[in-house]
């Protein structure tokens, strides 16, 4: 037996476990890095806010402290806002759900001659097995839902420290992570994080100015048609169809109809027809004057940087697709030389004009 055969199985072996450690590792902290990667694309959202504030001679903590309470401030007032708007939305379903069950009864009973009472329906539906079993899981899911709720609430707050941290600590963590890297690299790292800083605030500013714009005009349709909660519906509207990739506007405009429903049936189309009307406004009017100028990026990029994203980190990875991808085009692009088209390309762009190609007739 060779004198290397031993340590070379000893070594392979060693790697192998090395790399088995560091899979379970990688695994076991997955939900932790995932955490760390979206406070770290909320700290460079609110970077230039931080940064304007810490400019004019407010300490980077405290002003982070303050954008942070801002943004707190809009979040739980825009949940208290949708809550009283479904609490009250859900209080008028139930005490208008006896009159809806016995109009559907009379329609039944008048086209297919039938005898049916909500007496009777209601008695056969408390005694029924199907509702003690719902009753019985139900109850059984509460501690689920709870520890759902509970794990949700500790993301929240774990991302919110790391967020708040990456932000108030912002020069610290930059001159830390440029003192382990060579002059010439500094740089490139400092450019990186600037352009990196300027398409998530860009994102984010366009993103916000595009769901005011969607939430008035939502709301000037809700009042014209009387829904109610009209002002509720417009936030709501403004933020998921622009905060949501995709889906966003479709899932937004879903409880506008819903409520719109129980007004009129009618004015659940007209709702949807809007809905739709908007969407390519925005799409071809709206979205590439806004964009043009914070994340210039093609629409077919887009969207398959979003089913990229979905496709790796589920709903996060919708949500922060957009900016990385600028970010990495605009870093590109400032290392990508680019040069004059020669005549012959040029001429491929124009419309109407034959190229002719040698060798052919």
């Amino acid at each position: 037996m060779p004198r290397w055969l031993p340590r070379a199985v000893v070594l392979v072996l060693a790697l192998v476990a090395c790399f088995q450690l560091g899979s379970w590792a990688f695994h076991q902290l997955i939900g932790l890095l995932v955490n760390i990667l979206i406070a770290f694309f909320l700290a460079l959202a609110i970077e230039p806010a931080v940064a304007r504030m810490a400019a004019r001679g407010m300490r980077r903590g405290l002003a982070t402290f303050l954008v942070f309470l801002g943004v707190f401030g809009a979040a739980v007032g825009f949940l208290a806002l949708l809550g009283s708007m479904l609490a009250g939305q859900i209080v008028e379903m139930v005490e208008g759900f006896p009159r809806y069950l016995d109009s559907v009864i009379d329609t039944i009973n008048s086209t297919f001659h039938t005898e049916l009472s909500r007496l009777e329906i209601q008695e056969s539906l408390l005694r029924s097995d199907w509702l003690r079993k719902y009753v019985q899981n139900s109850a059984t899911g509460v501690l689920d839902v709870s520890a759902t709720v509970l794990g949700g609430l500790f993301k929240l707050l774990t991302i919110g420290l790391f967020s708040f941290y990456f932000a108030a600590d912002g020069p610290r963590l930059r001159h830390a992570l440029c003192s382990v890297l060579p002059p010439a690299k500094q740089s490139e790292v400092l450019r990186a994080w600037e352009i990196a800083v300027a398409k998530t605030g860009g994102y984010l500013y366009s993103r916000g100015l595009m769901a005011l714009i969607s939430g008035i005009a939502h709301y000037i349709v809700l009042v014209v048609l009387g829904v109610p909660y009209a002002p509720a519906l417009a936030v709501w509207v403004g933020l998921v169809s622009q905060f949501i990739p995709t889906i966003g506007t479709y899932l937004a405009g879903a409880l506008p109809m819903l409520i719109a429903f129980t007004v009129n049936p009618w004015y659940a189309l007209y709702v949807l027809g809007f809905v739709v009307i908007y969407q390519q406004f925005e799409n071809y009017v709206l979205q590439p004057k806004l964009t043009s100028r914070t994340v210039d990026i093609h629409p077919a990029v887009a969207f398959g940087s979003v089913i990229a994203g979905t496709a790796l980190l589920g709903a996060v990875g919708a949500l922060i697709a957009i900016p990385a991808v600028a970010t990495l085009q605009a870093f590109l692009g400032a290392y990508v030389k680019r040069y004059e088209l020669t005549e012959g390309a040029a001429a491929t762009e124009r419309p109407g004009r034959r190229v002719r190609m040698p060798g052919l007739r």
